[in-house]
């Protein structure tokens, strides 16, 4: 599986000082770590790095893989002045990933969208990207081939696309879904994207969950992600209504991407356990309180594709189990 994507940038390679280094989703690697660097660019200087001639196209080098300092690294040199490299688990085999990594540098360098290097903006939009697009890869066919397989060529196979604002609950529901458990010291928000696959007790179908980061940076890249869902799972905290607002103008920012019509979308309305209702007139009140949120959200105003709303508490696993069963639903109708 892919952990890390870094990238080295500077006038030569060999003078440290000039050297800018990107990572994500983790900063891996330092400046400080002169040997680990140097080890990296010396390997590419035995390739006989390519100098960029009058052509508008990259010149991409065959990518190289080192194993370095307990790092299972894949690099490829770019233009002779920009190294990009992957970084894998360490029983992973690099030239695996080979093809994808060198059709995916092609089409973004030369074919697609032209990033430019010299924006530290556009360096991060480009190692995110690809980030996302190997490490799918790498869950889809490379670590999952044998589990898939089955159901990626069938129509039991189903992909679910999680987004909202940080601090919701998003991930806390994959893994409670996954596992049945639920972190109560887990507060750290995701700053990377998972896939996590998930089958019902009963039934053929299987469903892959794309759980996305919240955070302010990250939201500009779900719709890198997005494409071939078959149903969007959009989830906000009930008791944070401070940020309904923020919450509301993200949801719409999709659901007004008319590439996205008629994908079926599940709300849900997480951390009902911190609303402090009495048994009595209970469902009426949680009735009332699902009248407010489709006010502030503007729920009523949703067309071009099915939709419902539940009502969960990943925490202590309110609903939880109707989450699966909904979204099923939702899909086949």
């Amino acid at each position: 599986m892919l952990n890390n994507i870094f990238l080295f940038k500077g006038k030569k390679f060999q003078d440290l000082k000039d050297l800018n280094i990107y990572c994500y989703p983790n900063e891996i690697i330092s400046i400080n770590d002169k040997s680990l660097v140097n080890k990296i660019i010396k390997e590419h200087d035995k390739e006989n790095i390519n100098e960029k001639t009058n052509s508008n196209h990259s010149i991409i080098d065959k990518p190289i893989a080192q194993f370095i300092k307990e790092l299972n690294i894949y690099s490829s040199c770019i233009d002779g002045k920009i190294i990009i490299g992957l970084i894998f688990e360490e029983d992973d085999n690099p030239y695996d990933y080979k093809e994808i990594f060198e059709e995916l540098l092609s089409e973004t360098l030369n074919r697609g969208v032209i990033y430019s290097l010299d924006d530290e903006i556009e360096v991060e939009n480009l190692l995110i990207s690809m980030f996302i697009d190997i490490r799918r890869f790498g869950e889809e066919v490379i670590e999952k081939s044998s589990e898939i397989d089955y159901y990626y060529q069938s129509d039991s196979f189903f992909k679910a696309f999680l987004f909202g604002i940080d601090d919701v609950g998003k991930s806390s529901l994959v893994r409670r879904l996954k596992t049945g458990e639920f972190n109560d010291n887990c507060f750290t928000p995701t700053k990377n994207f998972n896939i996590e696959y998930i089958k019902p007790e009963s039934g053929n179908e299987l469903v892959a969950f794309w759980d996305m980061p919240g955070q302010l940076y990250f939201r500009k890249k779900w719709l890198i992600g997005i494409h071939d869902s078959n149903i969007l799972i959009f989830m906000v905290d009930i008791a944070n209504q401070r940020r309904f607002v923020e919450s509301k103008r993200e949801l719409w920012n999709v659901l007004n991407n008319h590439k996205l019509d008629g994908i079926p979308l599940l709300i849900i309305g997480n951390k009902i356990d911190l609303l402090n209702y009495s048994q009595e007139n209970y469902d009426t009140q949680l009735q009332n309180l699902k009248d407010e949120l489709s006010q502030n959200f503007d729920f009523d105003t949703i067309k071009n594709r099915e939709w419902t709303f539940l009502f969960t508490s990943v925490k202590t696993s309110f609903n939880v189990d109707n989450v699966i069963p909904t979204i099923l639903h939702l899909i086949s109708s």
